[in-house]
């Protein structure tokens, strides 16, 4: 297995397919339309593969907050539901644990949906520990796919 940045919006869109493991309902278009929104904000991806599969993908915020100082945010952490315990998640977290470290970040953050159960047992054993509640309010015309 090996880790390697998606640099080109081409090479993050070429793997929908497992972005499509978390958002079944994932068009094309809508997902280059998100990237083209994103990248010129400090968002990255990086993705494991075993040669040319991809086994998890996971983007990656990088910014600064008043309450901690410089941060990254992984986002969007997948990996394949056929390749988990493969150690691509845990491969993948080192990595931009790593990245963090080199750019002088003070913390890691995520979020991770209250349901998903299995990612916050994998946090935690990543010495990952919730801090507070990450609150929401729909704006009318919303659109979360």
């Amino acid at each position: 297995m090996e880790i390697r940045e998606l640099k080109s919006k081409s090479e993050m869109l070429e793997q929908i397919e497992l972005m499509r493991e978390l958002y079944p309902a994932l068009s094309l278009e809508y997902y280059a339309e998100m990237l083209d929104n994103m990248l010129g904000h400090n968002y990255g991806q990086v993705a494991v593969f075993d040669g040319t599969t991809c086994l998890a993908v996971a983007g990656y915020w990088m910014s600064t907050k008043l309450w901690c100082g410089k941060y990254l945010e992984l986002d969007n952490v997948i990996v394949s539901e056929s390749k988990r315990g493969t150690g691509a998640g845990k491969m993948m977290q080192n990595y931009l644990e790593e990245k963090a470290k080199a750019a002088d970040c003070n913390i890691l953050v995520l979020d991770a949906y209250v349901n998903n159960f299995n990612a916050h047992r994998f946090y935690y054993n990543q010495g990952f520990a919730p801090k507070g509640f990450h609150f929401i309010k729909m704006l009318p015309d919303g659109k979360i796919t």
